[in-house]
């Protein structure tokens, strides 16, 4: 075969550093715009992109050259770089080290790409903490209750 074709689509969720609400009104909408942007020219395309104040959620289709640990690695230096730069009062912004990523099917992309856009209605139910757990046992991934937070 003479190209190499693929179909990787995944929903990933990172927090900010402490989980602190840091991602402030005033430049939300624009961070999602430049996430989108640096997927597109890093490493696949973003499908969705939105949050709160507290994290971020994306649907990323993802290139055939590159490893999910390099995409997010891209993503969060060169965001947080920006932010830094762009916003006086995102000085002292900075993300958590880790990630959740969570597959997901072709069939499934639209329903993610909603529920992503909902995030500030489902926000008010549940806080972030509860609904990153229930992501990692609806996925049946093993976790260490106490170095899970940092």
């Amino acid at each position: 075969m003479g190209h190499t074709y693929s179909n990787i689509t995944f929903h990933v969720i990172f927090s900010t550093k402490g989980r602190r609400p840091i991602i402030d009104l005033s430049f939300r909408q624009s961070l999602y715009d430049y996430l989108a942007g640096i997927a597109r020219k890093e490493f696949g395309s973003a499908l969705a992109v939105g949050g709160t104040g507290d994290h971020v959620h994306g649907l990323i289709s993802l290139a055939t050259n590159i490893s999910i640990a390099q995409a997010m690695s891209k993503w969060k230096s060169l965001s947080s770089g920006w932010l830094h730069r762009e916003f006086r009062n995102a000085r002292d912004f900075a993300w958590q080290n880790g990630y959740g990523v969570f597959s997901v099917s072709r069939s499934k992309v639209q329903a993610v790409a909603q529920y992503i856009s909902d995030q500030e209605n489902h926000h008010l139910k549940i806080s972030f903490e509860e609904e990153f757990l229930e992501f990692l046992k609806r996925h049946q991934i093993e976790y260490d209750p106490i170095r899970i937070w940092d």
